[in-house]
């Protein structure tokens, strides 16, 4: 007969693990001897063995019994729950391995591609904080939008006129909202939002709503960038004759 301490060292764990299995009724509690002492027999071994094999393998102890009498259907679902939950500890260990990168742990995977993918062009840090932030926001508040734009966004920087646009726009973030030269921008910026193609997935603008285009154009900091988007939107919108809402969105894309 083995003592509590005995008993938990034959499996490779502590008395006070012993104890928890007991009030859990994973294990049942032994006769005590004269003195009050528990006393464990061969059996006591032999299935503290095996529920120690479980926990280690990541079944929870509420499921413990049930996998002990589980049948193959059961066993079965089980491990769907365990190889879902093993998804889900990989996809945070992915998000730790990003503690390096903040800004990454909000974006989706197609928005940090793009901004791996933008990363050599040689934009200003502001610049890129400014498209960063601006992905944060869209996916926040229009996840649908963005992610089916996003794909498209990253196609486009192998584009040499929209990397043109990128770095205009780039230039012009310190220029007075008044500096002339930000017509060109925009006639640069229009004629590339006309000829570009969304997908064919890709949820209708008009269904965004108003305040979520207005927090969109509202993060960003440079006049001169908030009076392109406006010039841009008033080209598209006479060449479509297509609402606000698209051309203003079409506006922000080239950033």
């Amino acid at each position: 007969m083995l003592t509590i301490g005995q008993l938990a060292r034959q499996a490779g764990v502590s008395a006070k693990a012993v104890r928890v299995y007991h009030a859990k009724g994973l294990l049942p509690e032994p006769v005590r001897d004269a003195s009050g002492y528990r006393r464990y027999d061969a059996q006591a071994v032999v299935d503290l063995a095996r529920i120690v094999t479980l926990a280690k393998a990541g079944v929870p102890l509420a499921r413990i019994p049930e996998v002990l009498d589980a049948d193959e259907t059961a066993l079965a679902r089980i491990d769907a729950e365990l190889r879902d939950r093993i998804r889900q500890l990989e996809q945070r260990r992915a998000r730790l391995r990003d503690l390096d990168r903040p800004d990454r742990l909000c974006l989706p995977p197609e928005a940090i591609a793009f901004m791996d993918r933008l990363k050599p062009l040689g934009l200003s840090a502001r610049h890129e904080n400014a498209i960063r932030d601006g992905w944060i926001l869209a996916c926040a508040l229009a996840p649908e939008v963005a992610r089916a734009i996003v794909v498209s966004r990253t196609a486009l920087l192998d584009d040499p006129e929209y990397v043109a646009v990128l770095r205009a726009y780039d230039e012009a973030i310190e220029w007075s909202p008044d500096d002339p030269r930000l017509e060109a921008i925009a006639d640069a910026a229009a004629e590339l939002g006309q000829r570009m193609t969304l997908p064919s997935d890709l949820p209708d603008f008009r269904k965004v709503p108003r305040q979520v285009v207005e927090l969109l154009a509202a993060h960003l900091d440079s006049p001169a960038w908030q009076r392109i988007d406006r010039l841009v939107a008033r080209r598209i919108s006479e060449a479509k004759n297509a609402t606000s809402e698209p051309s203003e969105a079409a506006a922000r894309s080239q950033r």
